[in-house]
Formats: structure tokens, sequence, C-alpha cells
């Protein structure tokens, strides 16, 4: 079976569908992909906080970088709260997702 293309408009569509949705099988299905194909598409679309933030962070205190030390026990800070914060994040996505399987309905964002 050969390996199919599909141009960067089709995924972003079919990203922004499976968001809308919050389901990739369904969309996956609707367009005859592969579920994981979508759930892939989508991580790859969704932006990472940590590198983002990171860059931002170093690129908005200036004034850290005149005292090495407190420049570093604030990136390591500011690192632990991000991992805390994407934790916090799986987990709500965790208890959606279990929501949705019990079919209780959810509360809007």
């Amino acid at each position: 079976m050969p390996i199919k293309r599909h141009s960067e408009e089709f995924k972003k569509q079919v990203v922004r569908e499976a968001l809308e949705t919050g389901n990739s099988s369904i969309v996956g299905r609707k367009h005859d992909i592969s579920p994981s194909i979508v759930a892939r598409w989508v991580r790859a679309e969704k932006p990472n906080p940590m590198k983002t933030m990171t860059k931002k962070a170093l690129q908005a205190s200036p004034d850290l970088s005149e005292d090495p030390k407190e420049a570093k026990k604030a990136i390591n800070q500011n690192t632990q709260l991000k991992k805390l914060i994407g934790e916090k994040e799986l987990e709500i996505e965790i208890l959606r997702d279990l929501l949705k399987k019990m079919k209780i309905p959810l509360p809007p964002r």
C-alpha cells in the first residue's frame, strides 16, 4: 500500500476540525485517515509552551543577566512552574476524556 502524502493545507483543515470536535477518530474516519495520524498532526500543531516560554523569559529579563546566580535560580524556578502547569493541563485533559467516556456533560471552557 503506497504512502499517502497530504498537503499542508489539508492537514491544517483536518487539525482544525479535530480541535473543534475534540475527537480525532471521527475526523479521521470522515477523511479516510488513521485517527493516530490525525492525533499526531494535532500534537504537532499545538504550540509547545516549554520552548516558547523559556525563550521569551530569557529575552524579556535582561536585568537577570547581571547576576548569573539570580538568573539561574529564576530559570530553574520558571522551569519547575512550567512542568507543574504541564502536569495540571495533562491531568485536566485526562479527566475531560474520562467524563466524555462516561457521557457526563462537560462544563464550557
